[in-house]
């Protein structure tokens, strides 16, 4: 089952968010596109480290993505915010009912901001959960709402990841990836 993911990234991405989607996605056999809002396909992430996505976000915005997921990081989730071209990816993704996602601050800094949350139940990094609608907040580590997962930081990127792997390619596969990763 061929599957295709988009991850965009930005300067100030959280790396190890973004990196642990990347990695275990890829693990799971989907066709992952890292795409940079940034201008240049190098990125600066979040603790200095140097990212050089596949794609710039406009020459995205035509593609259909079984996923697209975001990682958190600040001003990385702002600077996902800020693109009208990922807007648009991720407003079609929702009418489409395609998966998306997003960790850390990404679900309150950019889902939430784009009305893209209305009506679900979501999570995020502590320090953003007061600008998600209080009556969706759950303090959970990984949050499934129909076509939309979040999840709350760093220390929760691979659990999320094999959440959305579970999403895309069901429970088996998600252990077939587990395993060897010692998780």
């Amino acid at each position: 089952m061929h599957k295709t993911v988009l991850v965009p990234v930005a300067d100030g991405t959280e790396e190890l968010e973004a990196v642990a989607i990347i990695d275990v996605l890829r693990r799971a056999g989907a066709t992952v596109t890292v795409a940079s809002v940034s201008g240049a396909r190098q990125i600066t992430a979040s603790r200095g480290v140097v990212i050089v996505a596949d794609a710039l976000i406009e020459n995205c915005v035509e593609m259909n993505y079984d996923l697209v997921v975001l990682p958190g990081g600040i001003p990385g989730a702002e600077h996902l915010r800020d693109s009208a071209d990922l807007t648009c990816i991720l407003k079609r993704q929702q009418e489409e009912k395609r998966l998306y996602g997003a960790i850390c601050a990404s679900p309150a800094v950019v889902l939430e901001h784009h009305g893209l949350l209305k009506g679900r139940q979501a999570t995020c990094h502590p320090g953003f959960v007061d600008r998600l609608a209080t009556r969706d907040r759950v303090n959970a580590r990984v949050v499934v709402d129909g076509n939309c997962l979040t999840s709350r930081g760093p220390g929760t990127a691979v659990e999320f990841a094999l959440a959305l792997v579970e999403r895309l390619y069901g429970k088996d596969k998600r252990e077939e990836v587990a395993t060897p990763m010692v998780i």
